[in-house]
């Protein structure tokens, strides 16, 4: 029977002490088999057959404009949506389109100690326990202002950009006290801050507007025994010297065609550990089985350290053009492969 990894095992993997018994495999986290519609039964049957060597527990974030019954206030504007019955891009909705809203929204900014924050709290079953929540600072940023706007807003508006990443911040250092609370070994949020070719914006926003902010989280999620990782699109090889400064210790996905994986493994693979994201852009739905193995076994020949630092997991959410053999493909290889490569250490 192949079983999940123990949390102690995981930690040395993210903390660079040692490899486990093999290449850590978190496939289920990226992928949902109702995506595979009347394919579900049997992708459910493959997941069912390799571990998830994690648990993880999501954690009920504010909406913007929706409020819970039980709490009136726990959303991030205090007004109702202008956008309920139109069709408007994601992108392109503006739930701040004036600045000046900030203070009353700042006023009647939602609680981390909302009740309901971490709905679910199962016990523990031996695994390495990790929260999650979606929209950290970039992402939250253009959910309220539209894309167009907060790619401006660095420029044209430093200082209430500064205080929306304030007042966020606060509100996730008060999140994270009570995830450690429960007994969470790490957080996992996501800010995609890159583009196929680049970042969205310059190393110098970068580090007025988030590495402050970041710094922090990390430091609280250590300072509460946790880790703290990271998803983030696109290429983004500029910021991550400022991440491993700081001790962020995950970075999923390392996207592929947007940076290069032997240079990113050379230069920074012994000081944070790679949650690597097999390709869903072209690999999975367009590869064969065995196109799919063998960007496995590259991905973990070039991680892969003596001290660990190495998760294997897919790029993205897994969409319903995957066949059912590459996903089986990539669950028997990072399993198998992930074992043989490690006892041949």
């Amino acid at each position: 029977m192949r079983k999940p990894l123990t949390r102690d095992e995981v930690v040395s993997v993210i903390e660079g002490r040692s490899i486990a018994p093999r290449v850590p495999m978190m496939v289920h986290f990226w992928c949902s088999p109702q995506r595979f519609g009347d394919r579900e039964q049997a992708a459910r049957e493959i997941l069912e057959a390799y571990p998830m060597d994690l648990q993880v527990m999501g954690i009920n974030m504010p909406q913007v404009f929706n409020a819970p019954e039980d709490d009136p206030e726990y959303r991030w504007v205090n007004y109702d949506d202008p956008f309920k019955d139109s069709n408007v891009a994601i992108d392109s909705r503006m739930a701040i389109d004036d600045w000046n809203r900030l203070e009353g929204i700042l006023e009647h900014f939602p609680k981390p100690s909302y009740p309901n924050l971490i709905p679910g709290n199962p016990p523990s079953d031996g695994r390495y326990r990790l929260g999650n929540f979606w929209f950290c600072f970039f992402e939250r940023h253009w959910s309220l202002r539209g894309m167009t706007n907060a790619l401006m807003d660095y420029y044209l508006y430093p200082e209430s950009v500064h205080r929306l990443f304030r007042a966020l911040t606060d509100f996730y250092l008060g999140m994270m006290e009570r995830a450690a609370a429960i007994g969470l070994d790490g957080i996992f949020t996501s800010d995609d801050l890159g583009t196929q070719t680049g970042p969205f914006f310059s190393p110098a926003i970068f580090k007025e507007f988030f590495v402050p902010y970041y710094r922090e989280l990390v430091a609280k999620a250590h300072s509460l025994g946790m880790h703290f990782w990271l998803h983030c699109c696109g290429n983004v090889e500029e910021f991550i010297p400022d991440w491993i400064e700081m001790g962020l210790d995950v970075l999923h996905p390392i996207q592929k065609h947007t940076m290069d994986d032997k240079t990113i493994a050379r230069e920074f693979g012994k000081d944070i550990c790679i949650w690597a994201g097999l390709d869903v852009q072209q690999v999975i739905p367009w590869g064969t089985p065995e196109e799919v193995r063998a960007e496995i076994r590259f991905l973990i020949d070039t991680y892969l350290r003596p001290e660990g630092r190495l998760m294997l997991t897919a790029g993205n959410g897994i969409t319903e053009d995957c066949p059912v053999e590459s996903l089986r493909a990539f669950c028997d290889e990072a399993y198998n492969y992930g074992l043989k490569k490690v006892a041949t250490r």
